[in-house]
């Protein structure tokens, strides 16, 4: 059984928009009675019920009942505007709203696509960055979700829905005021806005959607250096095992403790020309890729203004030249930036980990940082400390 009315004072640009709905695809959801419900409603609130029963049968009587009209008049009344409002509310009230998403969910990723890019040839921010992969996060789940089973959308008053048998992409779908969608199986709700010049922000809500972030995250790699930036896959050019057996042999610890830490600092450091940028590439292809880990590949501005993404729940940070960035504090040099601040915070954890935020996706993090510098010697003293480096090597052969 089925019942809806829709009361509107639209104007015509609304009814375009409802016509538009309806030219797309979108369908009428009709509210439909369902008798666990109405039981349930019947012994949690029967004087309510009994209440609005009798008022809404007082009023049908009433409209049948008056004897200034004829009976066809009466009955026609039925139908009006005002007797159609009272059987509405009641009906809104004996049936269940349809299904809308648990704003308690702790889980909540959220991104505006497509991205605008504010930067000029000099640099790009970190944040547009970021912001790129949170985007391209959010759409390979999306991916990974497929059809979802049920896709609604409120509008002047009144739900549509969209047949999902018909669901193509996430583009195609006409959106005028705010669409829902739900996953049963992952109880995963999605919500799309749409705002000026073709934009949307979608934000998915879930009690645990880190499992999937880690299967549409798997293999992503960024690189920000100057006004470069690419969001795509390590590249590494030399297999671990191509390196010098010293090497190797340092590999397989830099191994076995990314297996055992939650945090790890590795620093290599050598002469120009002893392999450490393409060792990092190779660790990071062989090694932190199977293990899930995404890997950032930063130059010296973009590690200073980097906190890592709290959606992401393992994360590698490739620094080349650290020795230009965690300088000596007590070096003239290094006074006039504060760069070493912001390595030593991040070793710590410190930076990002002060203030916990509350809302959002709160996982416990695995960090791994590697470090290459042509020597150790400008570092600060105080990145060499125990607990926050915990593998130093040194290259010494030429290998590239």
């Amino acid at each position: 059984m089925e019942f809806d009315y829709f009361r509107s004072n639209d104007g015509i640009p609304n009814n375009q928009n409802r016509q538009s709905l309806l030219a797309s695809g979108w369908r009428p959801l009709h509210r439909e009675l369902d008798w666990a419900f109405l039981w349930k409603l019947l012994h949690s609130d029967t004087k309510e019920l009994t209440q609005k029963t009798l008022n809404l049968t007082s009023s049908l009587a009433e409209v049948l009942g008056r004897n200034n009209y004829t009976w066809w008049a009466n009955v026609l009344n039925l139908v009006s505007e005002n007797t159609r409002y009272e059987i509405d509310k009641f009906w809104h009230y004996i049936t269940p709203d349809s299904q809308s998403p648990d704003y308690r969910y702790k889980d909540v990723l959220s991104t505006e696509t497509p991205i605008v890019q504010f930067v000029s040839r000099q640099s790009i921010p970190i944040d547009y960055v970021l912001n790129r992969l949170q985007e391209i996060t959010v759409l390979r789940v999306l991916e990974l979700l497929g059809r979802p089973d049920i896709i609604t959308q409120y509008y002047l008053e009144r739900n549509f829905c969209y047949p999902v048998e018909k669901f193509i992409n996430w583009e195609r779908i006409d959106v005028v005021s705010t669409v829902y969608a739900y996953w049963a199986k992952d109880d995963i709700w999605l919500q799309i806005e749409a705002y000026d010049r073709g934009r949307r922000q979608y934000t998915l809500m879930s009690q645990n959607i880190s499992p999937l972030i880690n299967k549409a995250t798997y293999d992503l790699a960024v690189m920000l250096s100057g006004y470069q930036s690419r969001v795509g896959k390590v590249h590494s050019q030399f297999p671990i095992r191509s390196f010098p057996v010293d090497i190797q042999s340092f590999t397989d610890t830099v191994q076995q403790a990314v297996l055992t830490q939650n945090q790890l600092a590795v620093v290599v450091n050598g002469e120009p020309g002893t392999g450490k940028t393409v060792w990092t590439q190779a660790v990071a292809k062989e090694i932190l890729v199977p293990l899930g880990f995404v890997i950032f590949i930063l130059d010296h501005d973009a590690i200073a203004n980097f906190v890592p993404p709290a959606y992401l729940e393992r994360i590698c940070i490739i620094i080349n030249e650290a020795d230009n960035l965690a300088q000596n504090r007590a070096s003239e040099v290094a006074q006039y930036n504060n760069k070493t601040e912001h390595i030593l915070s991040l070793l710590d954890g410190t930076l990002y980990q002060s203030v916990i935020d509350d809302s959002g996706i709160h996982i416990k993090q695995r960090l791994v940082v590697l470090m290459t510098c042509n020597t150790t010697e400008r570092l600060d003293p105080a990145m060499l400390r125990k607990g926050r480096v915990d593998l130093i090597y040194e290259f010494t052969q030429k290998f590239v």
